[in-house]
């Protein structure tokens, strides 16, 4: 029996790591979990599951109600590095949402535990930190972000990287395929919520309307992998079958293919020597019709931005990814129009210098400045 610890348990990647649990739960076991404002969403997973453990970030709130006097209930910091590194936990499972789950993952990266990454943005924020911190306490980090995961798995019984020739992460294209950025100026947050494949929370859905997510997960994939940013190609594949292709030098191609459910590459990371059983929605393959776009022409100064980053590096990730937060952010609530995301992201990302200061602190102190700075952009857009 594994003892898994989820992080960020009420989320949409939570749902699919809990649905995992309870399909295999002879050999898996909710410990631990954390959440923040979904308090309702919280005390019915705690009654489901019966965890041992619950840090809550609204513990007086959720207090009010105390559902099971079997849980213990956790509120500050310190009694959350303690339950990371409660020598019980077997896996932790890192889903808190955006830049707010950087330090939980700093926190997993030291504990040499057996990490299941979904929080793309403390990568791309901090992986010149994460990275080392977790080889250097033999911290094994699985992607699960399903086409960082189909590169893992692609790669699997590989001896490195250096066989590679090239991978190729596709996007979806989401809700907005085929059309220009000049033609999105009038979308509502509603219309571009509406991911044709996924089911996903309101911030990575806004990214992958804008194709965001990609660049993300190009620089997330640069890090994971150890590979330059020149080796990863990002193509539009609107069926979302295929989620990842890795070409080696031999003229090989290697994807990994199936329907577009987390639970997929959730059971694949929680797995140890045979897989893991889960209700999916197999393929049909006599009736698949799958294409591939180039990635579109006007969103390419958004990629070579992520391109930028990965190969300066340092506080650049943070800026990017900041920046980025605070124009998802003002356009759900109605300050800025769906195209001005990407304004936002070029005046505050444009005159950032890299820095070569490297710690948490730093990282912190240039993830405040740079919303500083998008919200006087914002402020100038409205």
């Amino acid at each position: 029996m594994k003892n898994i610890l989820l992080l960020g348990a009420t989320g949409s990647i939570g749902k699919s790591v809990l649905s995992v649990i309870e399909q295999n739960d002879q050999k898996l076991n909710l410990f631990g979990i954390s959440f923040n404002k979904n308090i309702l969403r919280g005390r019915e997973i705690i009654e489901k599951f019966h965890p041992s453990f619950a840090h809550i970030e609204n513990l007086d709130l959720y207090k009010e109600n105390i559902s099971s006097e079997d849980c213990s209930y956790l509120n500050n910091l310190s009694e959350l590095e303690d339950l990371i590194n409660h020598q019980d936990v077997d896996i932790i499972v890192c889903a808190i949402s955006g830049f707010a789950g950087l330090k939980a993952t700093y926190i997993a990266a030291s504990s040499g535990k057996k990490i299941l990454l979904a929080n793309k943005e403390s990568i791309v924020s901090g992986g010149d930190l994460i990275i080392p911190l977790a080889k250097e306490n033999n911290s094994e980090i699985i992607p699960i972000d399903s086409e960082h995961n189909a590169i893992f798995q692609c790669l699997s019984g590989e001896k490195g990287v250096e066989d590679v020739q090239k991978i190729s992460i596709t996007a979806s294209g989401g809700p907005f395929l085929n059309t220009s950025i000049s033609d999105l100026k009038d979308v509502t947050v509603k219309e571009a919520l509406n991911h044709p494949n996924w089911k996903m929370g309101n911030k990575v859905s806004i990214d992958s309307a804008t194709l965001v997510n990609k660049c993300l997960e190009l620089i997330e994939a640069k890090y994971l992998f150890d590979l330059d940013e020149s080796y990863f190609d990002l193509v539009v594949h609107p069926q979302s079958i295929i989620h990842s292709i890795v070409t080696y030098i031999d003229g090989s191609s290697i994807c990994q293919m199936s329907s577009p459910d987390m639970r997929v590459p959730i059971a694949h990371a929680l797995s140890n020597e045979n897989r893991l059983p889960i209700n999916f929605h197999a393929l049909n393959f006599t009736s698949l019709n799958l294409s591939f776009q180039e990635f579109p022409s006007d969103r390419m100064k958004i990629q070579n931005i992520a391109r930028e980053v990965c190969n300066k590096g340092s506080n650049l990730g943070s800026v990017f990814n900041a920046a980025n937060e605070i124009a998802v952010e003002s356009f759900i609530n109605g300050e800025i129009n769906f195209n001005n995301i990407y304004e936002v992201i070029y005046r505050t990302f444009d005159g950032n210098n890299v820095s070569k200061e490297l710690s948490l602190d730093s990282i912190n102190d240039i993830d405040m400045q740079t919303r500083i700075e998008a919200k006087k952009v914002v402020k100038s857009i409205t």
